[in-house]
């Protein structure tokens, strides 16, 4: 195993660790960053700045990481991680080949809503 990914997936574990009172928010905590690293049609932008499904899902997840306890439930992630930037304080947003734009949390709310159904 890489020694670059351990230090991650101890990370994700310890993330995911707290969330283990509320599995089902933790998996639908996962699925919402899968959501987004699976966006092979569309750019993630952040600050301006498009990037690709692979580098904005690790975002979120350190984004994640680093949130610790204010991170609770699917909607926590949503208003605290995945919708604006915690630096500039813009939303993010999600730009499609076709060029549509979405906000990020827009998306991510869609998103939400097709896991709890």
């Amino acid at each position: 195993m890489p020694a670059l990914l351990i230090p991650r997936l101890l990370a994700a574990a310890l993330v995911l660790g707290a969330l283990a009172a509320a599995p089902s928010e933790a998996a639908k905590i996962e699925a919402l960053i899968q959501s987004v690293a699976q966006l092979s049609n569309a750019s993630f932008v952040r600050n301006g700045t498009a990037y690709d499904a692979r580098t904005a899902a690790d975002h979120l997840r350190t984004k994640l990481e680093n949130a610790g306890s204010r991170v609770k439930t699917a909607e926590d992630f949503i208003r605290h991680v995945g919708s604006t930037s915690s630096v500039s304080g813009e939303p993010y947003q999600i730009r499609f080949d076709d060029g549509r734009v979405v906000t990020s949390e827009a998306f991510l709310r869609a998103r939400l809503a097709e896991l709890e159904e």
